[in-house]
């Protein structure tokens, strides 16, 4: 008896290329199944029959030595390939896949020893492989159409099976083979793929099977019809590099990766789309205008039943104009535009986000092969009710609550180990206390490969993330880089990891004489000493090390400011409000940083730390008075300088008349008008309404202005125009107007007289002023009177 062979060839991801699919299968019923992916999967495509396999899917491959070197083949419930293999596991037929291996793609290139890109080779399995010159691109051009996208929805996607279920796939077949015969679109990866493909099928056939079925990609059958000799295909596959052992699994993918072109998408422009073409039988277009309908109804659109029907006619209409057999997605969104969004982009993006793309999640069950860190991963997910979701979704932890406390740690595990599942974000509630945190989580596929390799320092989360602490730690260059990772160990719970960074952050800070090294670090190091109990963390180490690098700060951070150029004195001035709010921490009052009882945070009690505020102000006094008398090198800048002079000014370290005295010797005309613009922007930074307060102050700020020459004043002019561009808009148009009506610097009226003021307009006033200020108010006798 004669072996028959079926090629089927598809568009990967194509929902009539799926119906073909089955309609063929169905009729032609194969004894065999081969599908183009990866052969290393032949040992887990059964897990295809367990209902916990919920597409969309992805086929992980990896290596095993290094998991950075990986691949997927993404499957939709409307992918061609998936269909075949529900086809063949519920008719218990055997399915093989038959592409070349992927430990190839992961092995060096053969000819300069260099190791491929697995993501450029193989990511996304059916997309990399396709070549260069779209095939579909250049058969729309011949049949005259300059969309390939549409030319080929209308000529497969949108028309169902005839009675010959194999018609389409001769009809494409021959389409293609005009194609290779002017050898169009050819790579030699092709070619060694194909000839691995012509190897399956003779080792099918060699097992017995008489009815085989081939599914691949359309562009491959020419290839796969006309068998060429044994002898030339293994003659292509000899050059092959030495394969690369490797380990495959199903993972879960999203819709809205699949429409990613670039990384580990599959360039599915539309997979909500596709989705509905494939699971409604019937016209699609009015049940997808319904739940547009819904959808805009729930956020709040006007959308009525009547919106639905002329949307429907509104596509239909266009299909006619258009000449299409029906109407596609491009004639159903310009009808949703017009008709249910009236014409608003704004609306009609959302329509594109949840029904267009959407955010459908695959599961995978717990059959499917995993390293230890990705059962462990799962445990924890499931026992604090984190369920991994494709859109994004914010929480509000409380850490008082030891639950919310788990998940937090797990959280910052997570991204310690570059799994970014939860990003920190503002919080919904409004609240300054220190035992609330708020995250966005949103699971994206690729996390599958870097937990892969991130197995390879331990077999759960937490021993995982421990030794990537310590490791991170010993490769570290930089005091910040440290201090940073103290302050992601605390917050990770991680206190066996922090003996050791701790005493790689000692050796360090030792080392370190640089004073902007230092500032850079204290500030994360002061964070996790101050806030640290709510987690029960043992502050000794920490607090020694915080003490010790503030105490370097104070000493070395005058000198390490002088001679400074622009650049480095804008860096140098973040540093200084850093470290400046990070001493204020260490020596506030306990209880004072949050919202009252609720607060965690309490003082820490180190000594020395009692006289650090006031050596602190003495830094910031010595750094004011160090002024360039011999050139800009031989003095800090005017930018710190005057940074000083506020922070001391805030700090009621120095009165208004002195810092008003000066200012007038810094605007005094001995002085470069650069370096006293410097001086002024660093004076103002952070707020400017003390120049409303003390109209000295814009009276000096308005005389120097008035007096600076023109050439000078445009070479000042950026430097003012930042400072007062950060200043309030509300505190820029009063000074504005201030200075509009001078003189200034006289005394403002005194106000109005008490005898001319209008009780009863006063009294009016005074519930709704209660009410702002969350008060009861105290009803005048006289008001109270006209009530009774």
């Amino acid at each position: 008896m004669s072996v028959e062979v079926a090629l089927l060839g598809i568009r990967h991801h194509g929902p009539g290329s799926a119906r073909s699919v089955a309609a063929a299968l169905a009729q032609w019923r194969p004894d065999a199944v081969l599908i183009e992916g990866p052969p290393e999967a032949d040992g887990i495509v059964h897990l295809a029959a367990e209902k916990d396999l919920v597409p969309p899917v992805a086929l992980l491959a990896h290596a095993v030595d290094d998991p950075a070197k990986a691949a997927f083949w993404p499957y939709a419930e409307f992918s061609p390939e998936w269909v075949a293999i529900r086809h063949a596991v519920e008719h218990d037929l055997p399915v093989r896949f038959i592409d070349l291996p992927a430990g190839y793609g992961f092995a060096p290139a053969p000819e300069d020893g260099a190791e491929q890109d697995a993501a450029g080779d193989e990511a996304a399995g059916d997309e990399a492989a396709e070549p260069v010159a779209d095939p579909l691109a250049l058969l729309a051009e011949a049949a005259g159409h300059d969309d390939a996208e549409r030319w080929w929805e209308d000529v497969v996607e949108h028309r169902a099976p005839g009675t010959d279920a194999l018609a389409p796939f001769a009809a494409v077949a021959e389409a293609m083979g005009a194609l290779r015969a002017e050898g169009l679109g050819e790579s030699r990866r092709d070619l060694l793929r194909e000839a691995h493909m012509r190897q399956q099928i003779r080792a099918a056939r060699r097992a017995g099977h008489q009815r085989i079925a081939v599914v691949c990609g359309a562009f491959h059958v020419p290839a796969l019809e006309d068998m060429p000799t044994v002898a030339h295909d293994r003659a292509l596959l000899a050059g092959l590099p030495k394969k690369v052992r490797t380990d495959v699994t199903w993972v879960p993918w999203t819709h809205r990766r699949l429409s990613q072109a670039n990384g580990y998408g599959a360039g599915v422009q539309s997979p909500g789309w596709y989705h509905h073409l494939f699971t409604t039988d019937g016209d699609p277009v009015p049940r997808w205008l319904t739940r547009a309908a819904e959808l805009l109804r729930a956020e709040d659109h006007p959308v009525s039943s009547a919106h639905v029907i002329e949307a429907v006619r509104l596509a239909e209409s266009l299909a006619a104009m258009r000449g299409r057999p029906l109407a596609g997605l491009t004639e159903t969104l310009d009808a949703v535009r017009a008709v249910l969004c009236e014409g608003s982009d704004v609306a009609l993006e959302l329509v594109r986000d949840r029904l267009v793309v959407g955010d459908a999640l695959g599961e995978v069950p717990d059959a499917a092969p995993a390293v230890p860190l990705q059962r462990d991963l799962t445990r924890l997910q499931r026992s604090l009710r984190l369920k991994p979701e494709a859109a994004p979704k914010d929480v509000d932890l409380d850490l008082r609550k030891e639950t919310d406390a788990a998940r937090s740690r797990l959280l910052h595990r997570l991204r310690l180990l570059g799994v970014d599942w939860g990003v920190p974000a503002r919080s919904s509630v409004n609240s300054t206390g220190t035992f609330r945190e708020s995250w966005r989580l949103c699971w994206q596929p690729e996390f599958a490969v870097r937990i892969a390799e991130a197995a390879q320092w331990g077999t759960t989360v937490e021993e995982a993330a421990a030794n990537k602490a310590v490791g991170t730690a010993r490769a570290a260059e930089e005091l910040a880089e440290l201090t940073g990772l103290v302050e992601t160990c605390l917050l990770a719970g991680l206190s066996g990891a922090l003996p050791a960074v701790m005493r790689v952050l000692a050796d360090c800070a030792a080392l370190d004489t640089d004073v902007a090294h230092l500032a850079g670090a204290l500030p994360a190091l002061v964070r996790a000493l101050r806030y640290g109990d709510v987690r029960g963390t043992d502050h000794g180490a920490l607090a020694e090390a915080a003490s010790g690098l503030a105490e370097r700060i104070c000493v070395g951070l005058p000198p390490a400011c002088v001679g400074l150029d622009a650049e480095s004195a804008a860096a140098m001035r973040g540093r200084l409000d850093e470290v400046h709010g990070a001493i204020g921490l260490l020596a506030a009052d306990p209880g004072t940083t949050g919202d009252g009882a609720d607060d965690a945070g309490t003082a820490p009690d180190i000594d020395g730390l009692a006289g650090l505020p006031d050596r602190w102000a003495a830094a910031l006094g010595s750094l004011a008075r160090r002024e360039p008398t011999g050139g800009p090198a031989t003095g800090a800048p005017g930018l710190l300088r005057g940074r000083a002079v506020r922070l001391l000014l805030d700090d009621g370290r120095l009165d208004s008349e002195e810092a008003g005295r000066r200012l007038r010797l810094v605007l005094s005309v001995a002085n470069a008008p650069a370096d006293a613009a410097g001086w002024v922007e660093g004076f103002l930074t952070g707020g400017g309404a003390l120049l409303l307060h003390d109209p000295r102050l814009l009276a000096l700020l308005d005389e120097w202005l008035t007096g600076v020459g023109g050439e000078v004043f445009t070479d000042v002019l950026p430097l003012l125009r930042r400072t007062f561009a950060g200043l309030e808009a509300g505190v820029r148009t009063t000074v504005g107007a201030r200075v509009a009506a001078g003189p200034l610097g006289e005394p403002t009226a005194a106000p109005a007289a008490a005898g001319e003021l209008d009780r009863a307009r006063a009294d009016a006033a005074v519930p709704v002023v209660a009410v702002l200020l969350g008060i009861r108010p105290k009803i005048p006798r006289q008001a109270a009177g006209r009530d009774t």
